[in-house]
């Protein structure tokens, strides 16, 4: 009864909080008062609505989707693999920092214009997603393994444990709270660079290449509406996999 309690008011929480925020969107609207700038609430809503009832907005939506998880997918084979190739070899990480530094440093607009060049409209954000992520997990996987005590593999070594039962006791228990924090980020983050790329590249099904039109015929409560459903897509993700991580965490 209290746990039902306790969280009837946490969402009641939510929901004001929520309808605080419509209510300072709606007090921006009426103080700017200039639609183009920024659209009332209820004309996002009917935008919304319209997308929804649509059955092509399922098809970008789709789309979309297959995109920035295909890029995560990718980030996660090759920043696993790499992250702890570079954990246990010193000379290896050496050589991958500087490259992993670069992208960091570079402008994510800078990767989607070579990338244009290199790919069809439809891969390049595949191809942004996974660069963008890499680094995020790489990072997150080698300091994984670069805090494992060095004491505890010795005196796994001295007992004679098979490989097998040190990566599942040591290794693993180390790595993967940072890997699933790095891949919550990779989450976040692989949406706002994909739909990033797809605005530039636009594919025939995007949700990029719609925001790009709603900005092209000034639609402005389309624009809203979109980006509204990139947030809420990548919300349901994250939250997803946050509780996949906890529920499994129970089961082992």
């Amino acid at each position: 009864m209290m746990l039902f309690i306790m969280r009837s008011r946490r969402w009641i929480k939510r929901l004001g909080i929520g309808l605080l925020w419509l209510a300072l969107w709606h007090l921006t609207y009426k103080v700017v008062d200039r639609a183009l700038y920024v659209p009332s609430v209820m004309s996002v809503i009917k935008a919304l609505l319209g997308l929804v009832v649509d059955i092509r907005f399922w098809q970008i939506i789709a789309a979309s989707i297959y995109r920035v998880l295909a890029g995560l997918f990718l980030s996660l084979i090759f920043g696993v693999f790499m992250g702890v190739a570079c954990g246990l070899n010193g000379w290896l990480y050496d050589f991958i920092n500087p490259i992993v530094k670069a992208i960091k440093a570079t402008p994510v607009i800078s990767f989607i214009i070579i990338a244009l060049i290199w790919f069809k409209s439809t891969n390049v954000p595949i191809f942004i997603g996974f660069l963008m992520c890499f680094p995020i997990i790489w990072t997150n996987v080698v300091a994984g393994i670069r805090n494992i005590d060095i004491k505890l593999i010795e005196m796994a070594k001295v007992y004679q444990l098979k490989r097998a039962v040190i990566i599942r006791k040591i290794y693993l228990p180390h790595i993967k709270p940072l890997f699933t924090t790095g891949v919550i980020m990779a989450l976040g983050l692989g949406w706002k660079v994909s739909v990033a790329a797809e605005v530039l590249s636009h594919p025939q099904y995007a949700i990029g290449s719609n925001l790009h039109s709603a900005k092209a015929y000034l639609d402005t409560p389309l624009l809203f509406a979109w980006t509204i459903v990139v947030i809420v897509l990548s919300f349901m993700f994250e939250s997803f996999f946050t509780l996949w991580t906890k529920e499994s965490r129970k089961t082992s």
